[in-house]
C-alpha cells in the first residue's frame, strides 16, 4: 500500500467513513466503470480515484477530457429514498461546502456542473444501478486542461484561488461530501430550492433550455422544491425535470 493510500485510508477511518474497497490508480478507462465492476461483485461501498482517465465521460455520454493533474473519482451510494434527480443537486451543494473550497466563489449549473463566473471547473455523473444504488462520479479540475471543449468556458480551482491544494485531503473531503449529500437526500432534501438557488449559475438571466419537445427561451428562475428548472417565458412560468441549459449571449460573448 503506497503512502497516499495509507494517508487517505486513515483520514476516512478517522471520519468513520472508510469504504470496503479503496483504490488510487495511476490510469484507468473510467472510474465509474471500475466501480460498476466492483458493484457487480457485490461490493457495498467503494472509492476509486485515478490520475488519468482514457475514456472519461460526462452527461449523455459526452467525452470528459481527463488529463493528469486533476481529480477523477467514483463511489457507490446506497440510499433509503428512491433515486431521483435531486441527488446530483445535493452532491453539488455539499461539494461547495467542503472546507478546502469554502472561501472560493463557486456556483452550480443545473443539473450537474460545478461552476463559477469564469466557467466550469468540475462535473458530476450519477449512474443508477437500482432504485436505491448509484455510481457517483466526480471530475474536478485542479489545473485548467490544455485541451478545452469548444461549447463552454472551462476553468480550474487553481485559477479560482485554490493555490496550495492537498490532493489527498481533497479526495477525502470529496468522498465525505458525497456521503453527506446522501444523508440530505434520504432526509427529504430540506429547503433544496433555497439552498440551490443561492449558488445557482445564470439566475435571472436569459437562457435557452433544450428539452425533449424542442427548446424554451426565457429567464432562469432557479429550481423548485422538487429540483425542476423554472423558466419564465412569454407564456409564463414553466417547469422542466430534464434537459440542458445554455446562457444566451451577445455576439461579443457577453451575457444578455
Amino acid at each position: 500500500m503506497d503512502l497516499e493510500t495509507r494517508i487517505l485510508r486513515q483520514r476516512l477511518l478517522d471520519a468513520q467513513q472508510l469504504p470496503e474497497i479503496l483504490l488510487l490508480k495511476e490510469s484507468t478507462t473510467s472510474t465509474n466503470d471500475d466501480v460498476r465492476e466492483l458493484a457487480q461483485k457485490n461490493v457495498a461501498t467503494a472509492l476509486v480515484c485515478s490520475q488519468i482517465q482514457t475514456q472519461g465521460r460526462g452527461q449523455h455520454q459526452r467525452e470528459w477530457i481527463s488529463p493528469k493533474g486533476n481529480i477523477y473519482l467514483s463511489t457507490l451510494v446506497n440510499t433509503q429514498t428512491t433515486l431521483d434527480g435531486r441527488l446530483a443537486l445535493e452532491i453539488a451543494l455539499n461539494i461547495l461546502q467542503m472546507p478546502a473550497l469554502s472561501e472560493l466563489k463557486l456556483q452550480v449549473k443545473w443539473p450537474n456542473d460545478l461552476y463559477s463566473l469564469q466557467g466550469k471547473w468540475g462535473g458530476i455523473l450519477v449512474e443508477p444501478l437500482s432504485p436505491h444504488q448509484a455510481i457517483v462520479g466526480v471530475g474536478m479540475n485542479l489545473v485548467t486542461p490544455m485541451q478545452l471543449p469548444t461549447d463552454q468556458a472551462v476553468t480550474s480551482l487553481s485559477d479560482l484561488g485554490l493555490l496550495q491544494a492537498d490532493r489527498t485531503e481533497l479526495i477525502a473531503q470529496l468522498y465525505l461530501a458525497i456521503q453527506n449529500a446522501k444523508d440530505w437526500f434520504d432526509h427529504g432534501c430540506y429547503n433544496l430550492d433555497q439552498r440551490f438557488n443561492h449558488y445557482a449559475a445564470f439566475m435571472h438571466q436569459a437562457i435557452r433550455f433544450e428539452h425533449h419537445q424542442g427548446h424554451t427561451t426565457g429567464s432562469f428562475e432557479g429550481i423548485n422544491s422538487e429540483g425542476a428548472v423554472m423558466v419564465h417565458d412569454q407564456e409564463g412560468l414553466k417547469h422542466f425535470y430534464q434537459g440542458r441549459m445554455r446562457l444566451i449571449q451577445h455576439e461579443d460573448g457577453s451575457a444578455l
